[in-house]
């Protein structure tokens, strides 16, 4: 009897455990090492604006070493999350790509923006498209929409001249009552806008109230921070905000929306964004075992 006859079965033992070993070994590889534009966690927002309007764009991707944004009209970013303006209108395919491998793409429509103008018509008004509402430390948008070339901003908080740019973006320190002021060489009277700043509710501030009226402040404070999400307004301050106030910083916190849908944080608030005239009715945080930390959020929402 030769040596293979001897040891038949312990050598096929060895085969089988031999190819087990490395079918293991490829699937943490494929799972670990092994990525495709799937795993591209990227946010483009709105896919149809108008010539002008404010492009957002954020990339979380985890394993990207490297990223490059492509807009479609000849300009690039390396930025992981930032704005964008197209010039012309027109059908444009964003492109993510990580790493120079794995490419992800966006499609977003611009259209033509409308202007409405007789021969005998005279130059539009100059208007000012910003919040009447907005939190304190928030970067707040205020847009010049007007013909105009040059622009001077007072954003009434320190009395003077505060940003040249047509597109403007302020960050209240103190909370109250702003009247904006922008001047244009269009006119020489003033365009004036009234804009509220809150404070940032602090649970550690409050004197002492029931347990019961906490958690509600607590509820109705998640449930605002994600209305301004919900409604177009600066995402990563709202989200950051309730990030590390109530989550410790866990992007993977579970949220379950009207009883139904399970999502992580991070997806919720990403997606949060697409959904116009999404309205937050209720909010119910669960905490951990410490009070400390948040591990779940429990959503009611409609259109």
């Amino acid at each position: 009897m030769n040596y293979f006859q001897k040891n038949k079965k312990n050598i096929i033992i060895g085969v089988i455990a031999t190819l087990l070993i490395a079918a293991l070994v490829a699937l943490w590889l494929q799972k670990k090492v092994i990525h495709s534009a799937d795993d591209i966690v990227g946010v483009v927002y709105p896919s149809a604006l108008s010539v002008g309007d404010t492009l957002l764009f954020e990339d979380k991707t985890q394993f990207a070493k490297s990223k490059r944004w492509n807009f479609g009209d000849g300009t690039t970013s390396d930025k992981n999350s930032g704005i964008h303006f197209y010039n012309k209108p027109g059908y444009y395919q964003v492109s993510l790509i990580v790493d120079n491998k794995y490419t992800k793409s966006f499609p977003v429509m611009v259209s033509a923006r409308s202007v409405k103008q007789s021969k005998d018509s005279v130059k539009s008004k100059t208007t000012i498209e910003a919040p009447v509402e907005a939190m304190l430390n928030e970067n707040v948008q205020f847009r010049a929409v007007s013909d105009a070339t040059q622009f001077a901003w007072k954003f009434g908080e320190t009395g003077n001249t505060d940003s040249k740019e047509k597109l403007a973006i302020y960050s209240y320190k103190k909370a109250g009552d702003y009247v904006v002021t922008l001047y244009t060489e269009e006119s020489q009277e003033p365009i004036y806008h009234r804009i509220k700043i809150k404070p940032i509710y602090n649970p550690l501030e409050e004197e002492e109230v029931s347990v019961e009226d906490s958690y509600a402040k607590i509820d109705n404070d998640f449930k605002y921070h994600l209305q301004q999400i919900a409604n177009g307004n600066s995402f990563n301050t709202h989200y950051n905000y309730l990030l590390k106030t109530y989550l410790c910083n866990n992007e993977n916190t579970v949220v379950k929306v009207n009883d139904n849908k399970v999502n992580n944080f991070y997806m919720y608030c990403a997606g949060l964004q697409f959904d116009k005239n999404m309205v937050i009715q209720t909010v119910k945080v669960n905490f951990d075992d410490t009070q400390n930390c948040v591990t779940k959020v429990d959503i009611n929402q409609s259109k």
